[in-house]
């Protein structure tokens, strides 16, 4: 029996459902054992509970043992799922959804994450520059909610912005489904990092020959490396304004690398759609 979901009948409805539902939201599952799209979505609100840890309570009744809940609901179809909180009747839906669709259910009326606010307050220090501050305030955000993954890939992005690398290889590790495009964004940035390289040597080339194309794309690469990503695109923008075809269009691929690494960061959204209207115009 979990402290998140839990079967419910007519007799303690008021004790279990009625009540805690004035403090939290408490997702009511009408489900019948003949009922086929029931054996999909049963299981995964009970999933999805575990997940949310308390930011939803999911109270499941078998609709043939209680005809009265049933009827005073006023289910017409199973399964049925009813949300009450704080004395009202606050959302619904009938039938079997997919488990995207659940969630963005779900996330219109549950309680907020117990690591919201310390998540918040990590953005703010990384703002200010505090970035071994921004970490501690993100593990313990993690620790409050180790579901949410978004936590974790802010923990991340401060890593590398530490130049923590290892650690930020190992955290990205894992599976993030709830937050794959981002994941994957980061995975790609810290691929960019392994581009290091000393950009005065390669500036100094570039003051000989300032047509060396492929000089400027290893300065974007060694630019990129450091987390100076608006002097990367300036560079790539550069060759493709002077020889867009060069290396097969090598500079287009070069700042489409940029852009994907970028994605998914509301730091970088700006930047990205800048250049991608510059791209755009030098291309057109």
């Amino acid at each position: 029996m979990s402290q998140f979901s839990f079967d419910v009948s007519l007799a303690e409805f008021e004790t279990q459902v009625l009540l805690p539902a004035q403090e939290v939201p408490v997702v009511v599952d009408f489900w019948a054992p003949w009922c086929e799209p029931c054996k999909v979505l049963k299981p995964l609100l009970e999933k999805l509970a575990e997940e949310y840890a308390g930011r939803f309570l999911l109270a499941k009744v078998n609709a043939d043992e209680n005809p009265e809940l049933s009827q005073h609901f006023g289910v017409r179809s199973i399964p049925t799922v009813k949300v009450l909180f704080q004395g009202q009747l606050v959302d619904e839906f009938s039938g079997a959804l997919p488990e995207s669709q659940i969630r963005e259910f779900l996330d219109r009326f549950a309680l907020p994450a117990v690591g919201g606010n310390l998540r918040e307050e990590a953005a703010a220090l990384v703002i200010e520059g505090k970035l071994e501050e921004a970490l501690a305030k993100l593990v313990e955000a993690s620790k409050a909610t180790p579901e949410d993954q978004a936590i974790q890939l802010d923990a991340v992005e401060v890593l590398m912005q530490l130049g923590r690398n290892d650690e930020a290889k190992q955290l990205l590790g894992g599976e993030y489904a709830q937050e794959a495009e981002r994941a994957n964004a980061l995975r790609a940035r810290l691929a960019l990092s392994e581009g290091a390289a000393d950009t005065a040597e390669i500036e100094a080339r570039l003051a000989t020959n300032p047509d060396d194309h492929a000089a400027r794309l290893d300065l974007s690469r060694a630019y990129a490396a450091q987390g100076r990503f608006r002097e990367a695109m300036e560079a790539i923008l550069d060759v493709i304004v002077r020889d867009r075809f060069f290396d097969e269009g090598a500079p287009r691929k070069a700042m489409l690398q940029l852009f994907e690494a970028l994605a998914g960061s509301e730091t970088y959204d700006d930047l990205v759609r800048e250049f991608r209207r510059k791209m755009s115009a030098a291309l057109n």
